[in-house]
């Protein structure tokens, strides 16, 4: 249930509580809003409020809609603690991000971007295994990267409910030959893995990029192994560091939880050597998390913006479209995939990761057309 949070509440609040600024009351342009709307770093989408939510420890949040122009005074009215912590938020939302650096490619991250998912496992949820041949992968990338995938993500170990874990060995002899392939072809390549030894295969191959399920926390030495590669890295939440990323889910409320969950992440991967800059973060759609889970989490994927980093959201043909339609199977859940993704670029999602790239592609070109059109409306 809802608990509002007023002005007079702030000055109460305990130096360790937590505060959270989410962006909110998105408008499509920000003419006649001056002093009135903020931005999300570089991309199309203004908003003229902040969803201001705060916490003590676990417990339930206190949340109030507070407009832009007002948010001064009520960072004035927290403790000093507090008030320095929703500053940065505030800073971190409309921060410039910068572009993507992936080798000699650079992605701009000023509009939505799309990652193509290229499962070479036999047992991929979404596909059945159909791009499990180096070949077939090979082929099917590059027709990613013609359809407009700005980022080709090689994945070789299923991190579905119930997958067995797969053998280090076994997955750089799946993923390596198609990367190298790939990067030979142009494209802008990255490795989807939990493990340093495939990690380091991967950008010898040609990967610039590492995308880990489980925020360096899976292999000891993941985070040393980033660093010393120094590329950029994918940063998701997920309930368990272990084999089975979906164990041990315990929410208080999954949006604020996550977040916590992302800032340690974030902390622990800098203090390892890995450049700030190089991180993107992922709230980990499905990962340990029921419907209304993956839902909130949605709704809410503009908080954390408030990180600092670019988010990137994969919720691609999840299984939460099914339930939610009638627990339709992976292949048909094309409409709900891009509706989810539609929904996180108008949050100011960077990086959508998805399977079906063309469709995913237009979709975002003609939400970005409408934002063009407003902007330059007379």
């Amino acid at each position: 249930m809802f608990e509002p949070l007023t002005l007079s509440d702030l000055s109460a609040l305990s130096a360790q509580a937590r505060v959270y600024c989410q962006p909110a009351c998105f408008v499509e342009r920000p003419h006649g809003l001056d002093g009135r709307c903020a931005r999300i770093g570089e991309t199309m989408v203004w908003f003229t409020a902040w969803q201001l939510a705060v916490r003590e420890g676990r417990g339930r949040a206190r949340e109030a809609l507070v407009p832009v122009e007002a948010m001064d005074d009520w960072i004035a009215a927290m403790p000093d603690a507090l008030a320095g912590r929703a500053a940065a938020q505030l800073a971190a939302v409309s921060a410039p991000r910068g572009a993507l650096v992936m080798g000699e490619r650079t992605i701009p991250l000023g509009e939505p971007q799309v990652m193509g998912i290229l499962n070479v496992t036999p047992d991929s949820f979404s596909d059945g295994g159909a791009h499990a041949h180096a070949d077939a992968a090979v082929e099917a990338g590059v027709a990613m990267a013609a359809a407009g995938a700005a980022i080709i993500d090689v994945g070789g170990e299923s991190t579905r409910p119930g997958a067995k874990p797969v053998w280090e060995g076994d997955e750089i002899d799946r993923t390596v030959p198609v990367i190298e392939r790939l990067a030979r072809a142009g494209c802008a390549v990255s490795i989807d893995t939990r493990k340093a030894g495939v990690m380091e295969a991967a950008v010898r191959a040609g990967a610039r990029l590492v995308n880990d399920v489980s925020a360096l926390g899976y292999d000891d030495r993941a985070a040393s192994s980033v660093a010393a590669a120094g590329v950029p890295v994918v940063l998701m939440h997920a309930p368990s560091q272990s084999s089975d990323p979906h164990a041990g889910a315990d929410y208080s409320d999954v949006l604020y939880d996550v977040f916590d969950w992302l800032e340690a992440a974030i902390e622990r991967a800098v203090a390892a050597g890995v450049a700030r800059t190089h991180i993107i973060v992922d709230p980990g759609i499905g990962f340990g998390k029921g419907v209304s889970d993956n839902l909130r989490l949605v709704n809410g994927v503009a908080l954390f913006h408030a990180l600092g980093r670019p988010v990137l959201m994969g919720a691609s043909r999840k299984r939460m479209i099914g339930a939610i339609d009638g627990e339709v199977p992976a292949d048909r859940r094309l409409g709900g995939s891009i509706a989810l993704a539609v929904t996180a670029a108008a949050a100011g999602v960077q990086l959508h990761r998805v399977h079906d790239v063309a469709e995913t592609r237009q979709a975002l070109k003609v939400w970005r057309a409408g934002r063009d059109a407003a902007l330059t409306r007379m």
